[in-house]
């Protein structure tokens, strides 16, 4: 088989996203679709020109002309979809977080063992040309032990307010950097520490402060704003530094990058995860589904991206929520 026949289940925001991403990866065919919202199955039906149409994804996975699946539900609607895929003997891309509990993310993770198809979770930073570069100087031992990290990973205002009736951004947004410090460092987190600040009193904070505290003795510091100025000419403010004892990793990927002036404003566009190309995704994003395509044709197991590692970072994020909401430091077993 040259190309998998993939069905994208969730078409929110994000989902139609996952589609645009697919349709410029030249081992994957967008084949399926699913949503439960009738009008919004026929939109993006017609946009894409996919025929098959699901409101269940059950039907979906009885398809046996359909090969893997994206799942890009909420969050909490991670668990019944994945495993009923890997069930029917599907290649599983699933969105981050791998869902909204521990408990949850470890039964997904039972539920890839032994399953004819791959389990991949889609944590797309590990695929920024700029954190895979840092890792590999860590590897290759150029900063010494890391002792400490730091990160910042902030949007404008005008992205969140329905995501945050759904999701708060310590789990929503600084479980990318929590992934990517556990790669980095190759430890766990032992402890957390957090403060939430609401400043538009929706349902989630705006503003989540996290620290912590790794069992090899690390420490790391998240600041997560949800909330930046509507006028702020960019669309995320990214940074991180990891601090050895040998040396230190600056990583940066905010304005401007790449500044474009029209009317009477500057915008700094995505230019790294997913950005638009002739109507196709690119960037970090298409790399990610590059791979996975690459691993589930070649029978590979996948070594990026791991259940193990996402349920981890949800573990760590989980945790600080908890410190955020009850004022303690959260301990990790």
């Amino acid at each position: 088989m040259e190309r998998l026949r993939i069905g994208v289940i969730g078409l929110g925001w994000f989902g139609e996203i996952h589609a645009e991403t697919i349709a410029g990866v030249p081992s994957l065919e967008l084949a399926a679709l699913c949503t439960r919202t009738p009008a919004r199955l026929a939109e993006m039906g017609a946009k894409f020109g996919v025929r098959k149409l699901y409101r269940d994804y059950n039907d979906l996975l009885a398809d046996p002309g359909i090969d893997a699946v994206s799942i890009c539900t909420m969050w909490d609607q991670h668990t019944e979809p994945a495993i009923a895929a890997l069930k029917a003997g599907k290649h599983v891309f699933l969105e981050k977080p791998i869902a909204s509990t521990v408990a949850d993310g470890r039964k997904i993770t039972a539920a890839s063992k032994g399953a004819r198809g791959i389990l991949f979770i889609g944590h797309v930073v590990r695929f920024n040309p700029r954190y895979r570069m840092a890792k590999q100087a860590i590897d290759e031992g150029r900063i010494g032990r890391i002792v400490a990290l730091s990160s910042r990973r902030n949007i404008p205002a005008a992205w969140t307010p329905t995501i945050l009736e759904k999701i708060g951004p310590i789990v929503g947004d600084a479980i990318h950097d929590t992934d990517i410090m556990l790669w980095f460092t190759g430890d766990t987190v032992a402890s957390a520490y957090a403060q939430w600040v609401s400043v538009r009193n929706l349902k989630h904070p705006d503003i989540g402060q996290t620290m912590y505290r790794f069992k090899g003795g690390a420490t790391a510091t998240l600041e997560t704003v949800w909330s930046m100025p509507e006028k702020t000419p960019f669309d995320i403010d990214e940074r991180m530094s990891i601090i050895g004892t040998e040396g230190i990793i600056h990583i940066q990927d905010t304005f401007p990058n790449l500044a474009i002036v029209d009317g009477n404003k500057l915008h700094s566009p995505d230019t790294t995860y997913w950005p638009m190309f002739n109507g196709v995704r690119g960037g970090a994003l298409r790399d990610e589904f590059n791979y996975f395509a690459a691993t589930a044709l070649s029978g590979a197991k996948v070594t990026i991206g791991t259940p193990e590692d996402a349920t981890a970072a949800l573990e760590a994020t989980l945790a600080a929520e908890e410190s955020a909401r009850t004022g303690n430091v959260v301990r990790i077993a």
